[in-house]
């Protein structure tokens, strides 16, 4: 049985307040950019969106992957997409850097070419790396929740 990592209750606790199929395709997503990179860490944020950011290391700018959660669906996000190879031309977006792949349900990224695109993320991330970490593995919540 392969390993997972409990969702943050930070994180959770917003989560909650989606609708069963988002929160469905959100931890399966998760789940499966995690058995591509087990030692990512991730950052999450709850700004305009509910944000799950997956970096190799602690530093945003470190990121290669991020899933934003709106009110009615989710991304998988790419911070440096416009830098990534993408033959498929998978990637929208208008951006100076990220771009993403809209996700309305698990063919959206449980593919082939999917994978590519995040291994190739992730590669770019570690080669763009300022120094090397020694921090992996870590669930890190930078969401304030008012008591």
């Amino acid at each position: 049985m392969k390993e997972t990592r409990a969702i943050h209750p930070d994180f959770q606790h917003f989560l909650d307040f989606k609708e069963g199929s988002i929160i469905e395709l959100y931890t399966d997503l998760r789940t499966y950019l995690l058995e591509l990179y087990p030692d990512a860490n991730e950052l999450l944020y709850h700004t305009h969106a509910l944000s799950s950011v997956l970096t190799i290391s602690e530093k945003l700018s470190d990121g290669f992957c991020m899933i934003p959660i709106y009110t009615a669906h989710l991304n998988l996000g790419f911070h440096k997409g416009t830098l990534l190879d993408d033959p498929y031309k998978l990637l929208q977006g208008t951006g100076k850097l990220i771009r993403h792949i809209p996700i309305a349900n698990k063919k959206d990224y449980r593919n082939s070419k999917v994978k590519k695109l995040v291994k190739a993320a992730i590669n770019f991330a570690i080669e763009d790396m300022d120094k090397p970490t020694k921090s992996t593995r870590k669930t890190i919540s930078k969401i304030k929740i008012s008591k």
